[in-house]
């Protein structure tokens, strides 16, 4: 009987857990060092124009810290030089979500987080978009310096125009 009990018991667990999301694991002081000598080493590859390990080293250091967009920018930038552009879009969007993450996270970095999510839209061949949610954020947030210097210089559409940008965009 007390045989029996125990293994409904477990099972009753069991399935009771299975509808639990799993819980994002927090990414550690010593993860984020790692991730930043990381994308430092990527960024000397970078300078003596190895692309092949500058990717491979960004990889690796997005995987450490999913939540840190300008390694996911960096890594699609190198995919992009490689002709990789399905991975490079997907590293884009990974960028997107974790600056998407940080502004509402984040009320004291939003506006920065804000303007790097017109940069990856516009990487991402989204400049419709990118001049929509710039709209927005003037109108949810029409106090914040940075969106409105951003704004009132133009600077997205000088961003659309300029040539640095279409080398990496898809």
């Amino acid at each position: 009987m007390t045989k029996r009990f125990l293994a409904i018991a477990v099972v009753a667990g069991l399935l009771l857990g299975a509808g639990c999301k799993p819980r994002t694991q927090e990414i550690t002081a010593l993860q984020r060092r790692e991730a930043a000598s990381l994308a430092s080493e990527a960024q000397f590859a970078l300078s003596i124009r190895d692309v092949v390990r500058a990717e491979a080293t960004l990889a690796r250091a997005a995987a450490l810290c999913p939540d840190t967009g300008d390694y996911w920018i960096e890594l699609g930038r190198c995919r992009v030089r490689l002709g990789h552009r399905g991975e490079a879009k997907a590293a884009y969007h990974s960028a997107l979500a974790a600056y998407e993450a940080e502004a509402a996270k984040n009320s004291a970095t939003r506006g920065p987080a804000l303007l790097r999510q017109l940069y990856v839209l516009a990487l991402l061949g989204q400049s419709d978009e990118a001049r929509a949610r710039l709209a927005q954020a003037l109108k949810n947030f029409p106090d914040d310096r940075d969106v409105r210097a951003f704004a009132d210089s133009k600077q997205l559409e000088q961003l659309l125009a300029s040539p640095g940008l279409k080398e990496v965009a898809l």
